[in-house]
C-alpha cells in the first residue's frame, strides 16, 4: 500500500493510487511523503520510475554497519533505522527512509502507532510539513517519545516485580526469572534501538543538506536520547540488583526448608535410636521381662523428642 502526501495551498491532501500521478505529472512537485506499507513489487517498481528513485533491497536495510544505517550522495540521503515492535515478543523492526528532492519516502514492513501519529500531525498542521526533512525530523521525534513511554512503562513493571518478590512471593521461582529474563531483552532492544538512532542522528546533523531550523530540532532529540540511553542503562542496574535480591530470597526460602528438614531429623533421631536398641534380638536386655519397660520405652523416646525442642526454642533457631 502507497501513501502520498501532497501539500497544495497549505493544504493537505492524501492520494492512494500511483495511478493518479500518470494523468496528473505536474502534481509531482507537490508530494512531500511517500509512506509505503508492505509494498508490492510493482508498486515499488511505479514509484521509483515516476520520481527516478532507487530503493534498498530488504537485506541491505537491516545491514547493521553505519555505511549501510546512513548513506549520504550528491541528491539523496538514505537511512535505515531500527523502530521498536513492542508487545509480548518485542522486536527492532527495520523501516527504509529515502530523502531526495525535499521529498521523503519510507519503506515499512510492519505498522507502527509513531506513523498513525504522523499522518494525525500531517493534517493538522500541513503548512509546518512543506519538505521531508521536517517530515523525517517529526517521525522520528514522535518515535522518541513513544520510545520514552515504552522506558516509563518498563520502569513500572520492574518497580512492581520488585514489590512482588519482597512482598507477595510464593514461590513463583520460574515466572519471576521468566519476567526478569524479558524486561532484560526488552530494554536491551530498546538500548540498541536509541543507539541506533544516535549514530544516524549523528550523522544526519553534520550534512550540509539539513536546513538550518531543523539543526536544533537534531541536537534536542540526540539530547532526548542521551537522557533515555542513560534510563537504560539505570534499569540493567535495577534487573542486575532485582535479579541478586532474588536469588538472595530465594536462597534464604530453600534454607528454611533445609532447616526444617534438620529440626525434623535432629528431633527424631534419638527416638529411632532408642527404638533400634530395644528392638534389637539379644537373648539378655534387662527391661525386656520388666512390668514397666514398654511405658519407660515411650517415655524415654518422648523425651528425648522435646528435649532438642526444647533447647532449639531457647536458642531461638525457630
Amino acid at each position: 500500500m502507497v501513501s502520498f502526501y501532497l501539500v497544495m495551498d497549505q493544504k493537505l491532501k492524501i492520494i492512494k493510487e500511483v495511478a493518479f500521478f500518470e494523468a496528473n505529472e505536474e502534481l509531482k512537485e507537490n508530494v512531500v511523503w511517500i509512506d509505503m506499507l508492505f509494498p508490492s513489487v510493482e508498486e515499488k517498481q511505479s514509484v521509483e520510475k515516476l520520481f527516478d528513485v532507487v530503493f534498498p533491497t530488504k537485506q541491505e536495510s537491516e545491514e547493521i554497519e553505519i555505511s549501510s544505517r546512513y548513506w549520504e550522495e550528491s541528491n539523496k540521503i538514505e537511512i535505515n533505522s531500527y523502530f521498536l515492535l513492542s508487545g509480548e515478543h518485542a522486536k527492532n523492526e527495520t523501516v527504509s527512509f529515502i530523502l531526495q528532492s525535499n521529498k521523503l519516502i519510507s519503506v515499512r514492513y510492519s505498522e507502527f502507532k509513531t506513523f498513525d501519529e504522523m499522518r494525525k500531525k500531517f493534517l493538522a498542521s500541513p503548512k509546518d510539513l512543506i519538505y521531508g526533512y521536517d517530515v523525517f525530523c517529526s517521525l522520528l521525534d514522535i518515535r522518541i517519545d513513544v520510545d520514552a513511554d515504552i522506558i516509563e512503562k518498563l520502569s513500572r513493571d520492574i518497580t512492581q516485580l520488585r514489590k512482588f518478590v519482597f512482598t507477595d512471593y510464593k514461590n513463583d521461582d520460574e515466572e519471576v526469572l521468566e519476567k526478569i529474563s524479558a524486561y532484560e531483552d526488552l530494554n536491551m532492544k530498546i538500548r540498541e534501538n536509541l543507539t541506533d538512532k544516535q549514530r544516524i542522528l549523528t550523522a544526519f546533523l553534520k550534512s550540509n543538506k539539513l536546513k538550518e531550523n531543523l539543526k536544533n530540532d537534531v541536537i534536542v532529540m540526540l539530547k532526548d536520547i542521551k537522557s533515555l540511553v542513560d534510563y537504560t542503562e539505570f534499569n540493567f542496574e535495577r534487573l542486575d540488583y532485582l535479579q541478586n535480591i532474588f536469588v538472595g530470597v530465594l536462597s534464604i526460602e530453600q534454607n528454611k526448608v533445609i532447616k526444617m528438614f534438620t529440626i525434623v531429623n535432629v528431633v527424631f533421631l534419638p527416638p529411632t535410636l532408642i527404638a533400634s536398641i530395644y528392638g534389637m534380638n539379644f537373648d539378655f536386655l534387662p527391661e525386656l521381662h520388666w512390668k514397666y519397660g514398654y511405658v519407660f520405652s515411650i517415655l524415654l523416646m518422648v523425651g528425648s523428642a522435646t528435649l532438642p525442642l526444647y533447647i532449639f526454642k531457647k536458642k531461638g533457631w525457630f
